[in-house]
């Protein structure tokens, strides 16, 4: 899955690992839309906990958090009036780690994606509760008004303009995997590929990239190797045993997986990213409201309070996401073009 661009990119890419391994952790999740149990200990005790049932994804860690009373008053009165943030997954039906899956205690949403979620509400003053769904229930939710705002690896574009507004809060990243013991790095440069024996998963946005750079190379007389598996099982043993070089993903899904080998004999690293929007655009996620609803300032400005006090820093390290830090969360950036949406 490129991510989120389309439910079958980043998701195509990043669940294919994530659903392997959240199947093979019992961390599935069933049905079709649900209210996911939540840790709303934030309106109690001024504290968001991230990183809680993660089965291993996450450092659980303890983050404090008051309302901001100047942006829980840029919110719209009928959200104020609820008392409630709702917050829209579209994590159904197995989820996604690091981002988005039901936890180990098999029945709380975890993940990246609702703990900023949680956090954001915290700044807001607001309940947070969360919506788990499938992909599109996630939008009909949107557009129906029963979700105020989503965190669902949503990347922000030119057509989804047309329907939603944006608050843009982590990098849209690809990135490549390596055996720990490897010298190897991308260091963003495609001519570092030569020579190597890459794979990466048919379908995706990250394989179009990838045969991009191998035809400009090819003009040059140049040339690596690109090689499909049919499952990110097979992948990793392809890795730990030298048959490749590098597998080439998204980053969320590489960083999960790098925190679940990191104790076994075959460590692996991320050599480097790669914006998910090619070069000429650095891909963005962002939080995803109906457009007019209002949401969009406040939830930018909760998330750049975050940013500004240090705990959107400690949300990303908790997850091992640190590589897709943005300097400010910005109200409908450029996203991915029309063409390309």
């Amino acid at each position: 899955m490129r991510t989120l661009r389309q439910p079958s990119r980043l998701l195509r890419g990043l669940t294919a690992s994530a659903a392997v391994a959240a199947l093979a952790t019992g961390l599935a999740a069933c049905g079709g839309d649900s209210d996911a149990a939540t840790k709303s200990d934030s309106a109690a005790s001024g504290t968001v906990t991230v990183g809680a049932l993660s089965n291993g994804a996450a450092q659980q860690t303890g983050l404090k958090v008051s309302e901001v009373k100047s942006i829980s008053a840029e919110l719209p009165k009928t959200v104020t009036k609820s008392g409630k943030l709702v917050v829209g997954v579209g994590a159904l039906p197995a989820g996604f780690p690091p981002l988005a899956y039901v936890g180990q205690d098999q029945k709380t949403l975890t993940g990246a994606e609702p703990d900023l979620g949680r956090l954001v509400a915290a700044v807001l003053g607001l309940k947070p509760e969360v919506k788990n769904s499938t992909w599109e229930n996630l939008f009909v939710g949107i557009d129906s008004g029963k979700v105020d705002v989503a965190f669902s690896n949503v990347t922000d574009t030119e057509e989804r303009k047309k329907k939603y507004e944006f608050a843009s809060y982590r990098q849209d990243n690809l990135a490549f995997e390596v055996p720990k013991k490897s010298t190897w790095n991308f260091d963003g440069d495609y001519k570092n590929l030569v020579g190597k024996t890459v794979s990466v998963s048919a379908g995706t946005n990250q394989e179009k990239i990838l045969l991009e750079w191998k035809a400009k190379l090819a003009k040059e007389g140049k040339k690596f190797t690109v090689k499909y598996f049919q499952d990110n099982n097979s992948v990793h043993l392809a890795l730990s045993s030298g048959k490749i070089d590098a597998y080439f993903g998204p980053n969320p899904g590489i960083a999960y997986h790098i925190t679940q080998v990191a104790k076994t004999p075959n460590p692996t690293r991320n050599a480097g990213k790669f914006s998910g929007a090619g070069e000429t655009l650095q891909g963005l996620i962002a939080a995803t409201s109906k457009k007019d609803s209002g949401l969009a300032k406040p939830v930018a400005d909760a998330i750049n309070y975050l940013i500004e006090n240090g705990q959107y820093a400690k949300w990303l390290a908790a997850w091992n996401l640190s590589n897709e830090a943005v300097s400010t969360s910005r109200i409908n950036p450029p996203g991915l073009p029309l063409d390309n949406s």
